[in-house]
């Protein structure tokens, strides 16, 4: 299985960074947006609620590439006390959804680790799309 790795500065600019990385690092996966969009969500959870958004911060993102599924993890610099959790915000929030999108695209969402640093893992099946474009009987 093909494992890809990299770190990124804990800078909201480099958000934009992880997600290229991940759609180059896909290449025209049929899951390569949605990890994209995955990144993305996990990357901003981190720099918004951890270390990782503070001074010298980084997150990390790992993409694991299997003919079962695309596994996503990124994980934080810590230091937080809260645990992510999917929210139900109000239809006028404006923060609250990123996590709840994460598990909507995702077959499984978990979460390891404690206020030192966590990391959170989506898996994406690669058999999704092949259900969704198979004729009906």
């Amino acid at each position: 299985m093909p494992t890809h790795r990299r770190t990124f500065p804990g800078d909201p600019q480099e958000l934009s960074a992880a997600r290229s990385w991940t759609r180059a690092t896909l290449n025209g996966h049929p899951h390569s947006e949605d990890a994209a969009l995955i990144v993305s969500e996990l990357g901003t959870n981190a720099l918004t609620h951890t270390a990782s958004g503070e001074g010298a911060g980084f997150f990390h993102v790992t993409l694991t590439i299997s003919e079962l599924a695309v596994t996503i993890a990124v994980t934080d610099s810590g230091h937080t006390k809260t645990i992510p959790e999917v929210q139900h915000p109000p239809l006028n929030a404006t923060h609250g959804r990123g996590l709840g999108m994460v598990a909507a695209l995702a077959e499984s969402v978990t979460v390891q680790g404690d206020d030192s640093g966590r990391t959170i893992t989506a898996e994406l099946p690669a058999q999704a799309s092949l259900r969704e474009s198979a004729p009906c009987p």
